[in-house]
């Protein structure tokens, strides 16, 4: 099935229906979703779709003019280059139809001259065209660097670039089919990625599907994150160690550099790499300026590749030989504990939800955590405009939230030093568990509580 992705559906349906030539770039990670994007797309059009197959460039170039003749209906002519094949092209497209490259990156590796033959072809041969070019790929790196950089042949010749990321947790509901606790454990163990959202059976119980696609040495997900970075990186041992350490809690680099055993001066170039591909992040205090401020922290961006790299890899054995046994013994007693900032993630997604409705005062256009030495607040806004900051709290335990819990973070918030003495309060607390009775009269109005239905609600809305 389809789901969502209707902003980038809109901004492909606009470059296809504009009346001059169109130069369209999609990139994003493995199994994202890009291929059914540009599928769906291209519904009811002329069009033509070529998948890149990984081979030599002489396969690549016999391949896209065998399927372009079996396309228009012609015999195969003889190409030597790819110039003489995308003169083909030009020669056989009707004046508005959709063309999609895609895994360009394949073509970039074998050919030294395909992004200057794709140039000739944008400015010699389809600039006076209604036609659409869209070049698709799953290596960022080389979507970023040589076909959008400043040195790419075609810098400047694209009139729209999508970058397609994984669903959001509200944009993932579409998919899960589990109440709402059991949605956000299967959220934190396949993240966004719509692949992996639908590798799960929901029919099946939570335990039941990590079974089968994490711990199987037979499923797809077990191995995915390997084949994953050996999209981008070609020995990418290092890297998956820099990931183990911080999904498993060695957050900072001086941490990292200690579990590691890589030196700080080169972790950072791993680090930099890791954040170019969108792996993992650096996070800094809300309050915090983030090109001055050195209180910075490293988290994996993506829910399965934090899973896998926190339950999978570190019993990689385990797996091989007795995947029940791990599920019992590593997985499920410490499910919860992992799920906890996962949640805190589903939380900050629903203050982006409520800043600026009726039922928060300020509308926030700054959400994040704040820490400063022992203290650490799991989400705070700022809204600059009106001097108004917002606190909120995030329980995922069995245990009803009681007063010691919002008094605790009214006295941290004391701490956060952001326009102190002019601005505003107001708090909310997050629990999955609900609260305490009486709890809400304790507190008074500037306070919002929300517990597992009112969140769900809110992602229903």
């Amino acid at each position: 099935m389809f789901y969502n992705r209707e902003e980038e559906l809109e901004a492909l349906r606009q470059e296809y229906d504009s009346d001059s030539f169109s130069l369209v770039v999609v990139y994003g990670r493995r199994r994202i979703g890009k291929t059914e994007l540009l599928k769906k797309s291209c519904e009811s059009r002329d069009h033509f779709y070529h998948l890149v197959p990984q081979d030599s460039e002489t396969v690549q170039r016999g391949r896209f003019v065998e399927e372009l003749a079996d396309h228009t209906g012609e015999r195969t002519p003889r190409t030597d280059d790819w110039r003489d094949a995308f003169d083909y092209l030009a020669e056989t497209l009707e004046k508005d139809t959709v063309v999609v490259l895609d895994e360009l990156p394949y073509l970039v590796e074998s050919s030294d001259s395909v992004l200057s033959d794709l140039q000739w072809l944008v400015d010699e041969r389809l600039d006076d065209s209604e036609s659409t070019l869209v070049l698709c790929g799953s290596s960022i790196s080389v979507m970023e660097s040589e076909v959008m950089g400043h040195e790419s042949p075609l810098y400047g010749r694209r009139t729209a670039q999508i970058d397609v990321q994984p669903f959001t947790f509200g944009e993932a509901l579409e998919a899960i089919d589990y109440g709402f606790e059991d949605a956000v454990r299967s959220f934190s163990a396949t993240g966004g990625t719509p692949m992996y959202l639908t590798a799960f059976d929901y029919d099946k119980s939570l335990s039941q599907n990590l079974l089968d696609n994490h711990l199987s040495k037979n499923s797809v997900l077990h191995n995915e994150p390997e084949f994953l970075l050996r999209t981008e990186l070609r020995n990418p041992s290092r890297y998956m160690s820099v990931l183990e350490a911080v999904a498993t809690g060695y957050t900072t680099p001086n941490e990292i550099s200690g579990r590691t055993g890589i030196d700080t001066g080169p972790l950072s170039q791993y680090l930099r790499k890791l954040r170019r591909l969108r792996l993992i992040e650096r996070e800094i205090p809300v309050t915090a300026d983030r090109k001055k401020s050195k209180r910075s922290i490293y988290r994996v961006a993506d829910e399965f590749l934090r899973f896998w790299f926190r339950f999978v890899e570190p019993n990689r054995s385990g797996t091989e030989q007795n995947p029940e046994l791990v599920l019992e013994n590593e997985i499920l007693p410490n499910l919860d504990g992992y799920v906890s900032e996962t949640f805190e993630d589903v939380c900050r997604e629903a203050v982006w939800k409520l800043s600026g409705s009726d039922e928060l005062d300020g509308s926030y256009s700054k959400v994040g955590r704040w820490w400063y030495g022992e203290d650490e607040i799991d989400i705070v806004g700022l809204d600059s405009q009106n001097s108004a900051a917002l606190f909120c709290e995030c329980k995922w335990t069995e245990s009803p939230v009681g007063f010691d819990v919002a008094r605790s973070l009214e006295e941290k918030a004391d701490e956060v030093r952001w326009r102190n003495g002019e601005r505003t309060e107001e708090f909310v607390l997050f629990s999955k568990s609900g609260f305490e009775e009486g709890l809400s009269d304790r507190l008074g109005n500037r306070w919002r509580l929300y517990g597992s239905e009112s969140i769900e609600e809110l992602f229903e809305s």
